[in-house]
């Protein structure tokens, strides 16, 4: 019986890992029939439909850009520097969490610099 707390747990991460592919790729297949079936019956396809099918994946606003990657960088360093400062709140009552504080600041702060790097340095595609 305890071992089915850990298994849910890792079910749990899975499953929100697995859902929104799998729920992507239904909406897809439904897709893909109502288009087979309009081709099929002869019907014309509306204009937006074929826009949408042969839209460039750079339009795509879930890859990588460096936009994208400056706004992550910046929210990452708002959350460092949200950090450092509850840690100078937290040290008025008790002056070791301070140092605390700046410690566990220091992993967001990183990865949102290397976020910010990554934007700089990447030219946008065109």
């Amino acid at each position: 019986m305890e071992i089915l707390i850990p298994l849910a747990f890792f079910a749990m991460i899975a499953a929100i890992a697995i859902a929104p592919r799998y729920f992507r790729s239904v909406e897809r297949q439904k897709m893909a029939d109502t288009l087979r079936v309009a081709i099929e019956k002869g019907q014309p396809l509306p204009p937006e439909m074929i826009d949408a099918m042969s839209s460039d994946a750079r339009t795509d606003p879930r890859l990588p850009s460096p936009q994208r990657d400056l706004r992550t960088g910046i929210i990452w360093l708002g959350a460092g520097i949200g950090l450092a400062a509850l840690g100078g709140a937290v040290s008025f009552e008790e002056p070791d969490a301070f140092t605390w504080f700046l410690g566990f600041a220091a992993f967001p702060t990183f990865i949102g610099l290397a976020f910010v790097a990554l934007g700089l340095m990447n030219k946008p595609k065109v």
